[in-house]
């Protein structure tokens, strides 16, 4: 992508949201946007997603059969992400994203979980659909900060997340700056 600010429309929801990005990001799938680290072996080295996350799993190893409908409010799904077990979430700080109003948090692996043990061998943390796993994790490392908004009754949830803490820190503060530029129903 070229650097600059775009407004994309996302399916599923009525307000589009505002993004800027500078050079280098790439979109990864319609939901997501990434950017690579020349030194770091793994793809997709920070992302941001915009993906529905209509259930979440009480247990993210224990997960298949097990995914609960967390309703559309912001709130629900917050305390659903920080019952959930085998990951950890901090306590969600009360947020504006433009002129709508929601909650952010950080999530990442609880402990030792054993993850190749799990339920298709990965951490389902969230997803679409009840019966298969739209967002997981397959490192202990894994981390990502959520904002979830409430947009007149509609949950939206963006995250910004990377691999693991050996990522370049100037990468991972343009991930921030990123994430932080992103505001909703810019069109009006």
């Amino acid at each position: 992508m070229d650097a600059g600010t775009y407004l994309v429309p996302v399916a599923g929801y009525e307000e589009p949201f505002e993004v800027t990005v500078p050079g280098g990001w790439f979109a990864l799938d319609g939901d997501s946007l990434g950017k690579d680290d020349p030194d770091h072996p793994a793809e997709w080295a920070v992302y941001l997603t915009l993906w529905p996350a209509d259930y979440v799993s009480k247990d993210a190893c224990n997960w298949m059969g097990a995914l609960a409908d967390v309703g559309p409010s912001a709130e629900a799904f917050v305390n659903a992400m920080a019952a959930q077990s085998s990951t950890a979430s901090t306590p969600p700080a009360k947020i504006m994203v433009g002129d709508y109003s929601g909650f952010e948090f950080d999530h990442s692996v609880e402990g030792s979980v054993d993850i190749n043990a799990c339920d298709g061998s990965k951490l389902c943390i969230h997803s679409g659909s009840r019966y298969d796993c739209s967002r997981w994790y397959l490192s202990q490392n894994e981390h990502e900060t959520y904002r979830v908004v409430d947009l007149k009754g509609q949950r939206a949830v963006v995250a910004v997340a990377h691999i693991d803490e050996s990522i370049n820190p100037d990468l991972m503060r343009e991930a921030r700056a990123v994430f932080d530029s992103i505001v909703f129903g810019s069109d009006k």
